[in-house]
């Protein structure tokens, strides 16, 4: 077996034992998928009828839900990050070392399992939002693509997250400086509200910003571009005019810096 297979492998059994985790704790993944319901329902029924100039709310549900999915996909991603620091926090690390595997399998590891995490949440929210009066108006094959940009752009977060687990002390840590950092990230986007209610340099802000453009994709390959979204669509930026090919750009540009410098991190976390 060659080294990539046998890391890939070793991967696959860390992956394994944090998804066993969720199994044991399943409060984890209780807490994680009512979060992003309470969002849908609050901001379809409290600001729905507000903001659609439609009325009743029903345009503003489809306009919602690729925001709703982007910003859940992204703050899952703390989960890396707190994953990390937590086993460093054990001695977990230190445990791996001792065991004759490729080191980069325990980073690979932990941000496949929470891409597994994110589908599991994704098929929550999808049914939520069905109740709604969300509904997809593309075939089988776009809106599945919708929803492997949400995942790519999380797993390339997820690694953001990870060099920042193994920098701080602990998960608290973590949970507060993301919260701090992907809230007005995500906020500052066409997450929630029509670009054209933005002022002038919150709103350029917002067009280039990454969020922007995977909600874009999104709403885009599910075919919710209707209603309030058409007010998005004023937006000639370069961003958004190619959602996908800017947001897969973004991904690998994350994964390329934020890769390596977790792996420095790890070793560094692993020699002391």
């Amino acid at each position: 077996m060659n080294a990539a297979a046998t890391m890939l492998a070793d991967a696959s059994v860390v992956a394994k034992r944090n998804l066993i985790k969720i199994k044991r704790v399943p409060d984890l993944l209780v807490f994680t998928t009512l979060s992003p319901i309470m969002f849908v329902l609050l901001f379809a029924y409290v600001f729905g009828g507000a903001i659609d100039p439609t009325g009743g709310g029903a345009g503003y549900r489809e306009f919602l839900m690729a925001g709703i999915f982007a910003q859940t996909v992204i703050f899952g991603a703390t989960n890396t990050g707190a994953g990390l620091a937590e086993d460093v926090k054990k001695g977990i690390i230190e445990r791996f070392r001792s065991l004759p595997m490729a080191p980069s399998a325990v980073l690979t590891g932990r941000t496949l399992s929470d891409v597994v995490n994110n589908v599991i949440v994704l098929v929550v929210m999808s049914l939520t939002g069905l109740l709604v009066g969300w509904r997809i108006h593309t075939s089988f094959l776009e809106a599945l693509a919708g929803f492997g940009v949400l995942l790519v752009f999380a797993y390339a977060f997820s690694w953001v997250m990870a060099w920042i687990g193994l920098l701080v002390p602990s998960p608290e840590v973590v949970n507060n400086a993301s919260f701090i950092v992907i809230f007005p990230v995500t906020f500052l986007a066409n997450t929630f509200v029509p670009l054209d209610t933005l002022p002038g340099p919150l709103r350029v802000f917002a067009e280039w910003n990454p969020v922007s453009a995977v909600t874009q994709a999104a709403r885009e390959l599910f075919g919710n571009t209707d209603a309030v979204a058409a007010a998005t669509q004023s937006s000639q930026a370069w961003s958004l005019q190619h959602p996908v090919l800017y947001t897969l750009i973004w991904s690998v540009v994350v994964i390329a810096v934020f890769g390596p410098l977790a792996g420095r991190r790890y070793r560094r976390a692993a020699s002391r």
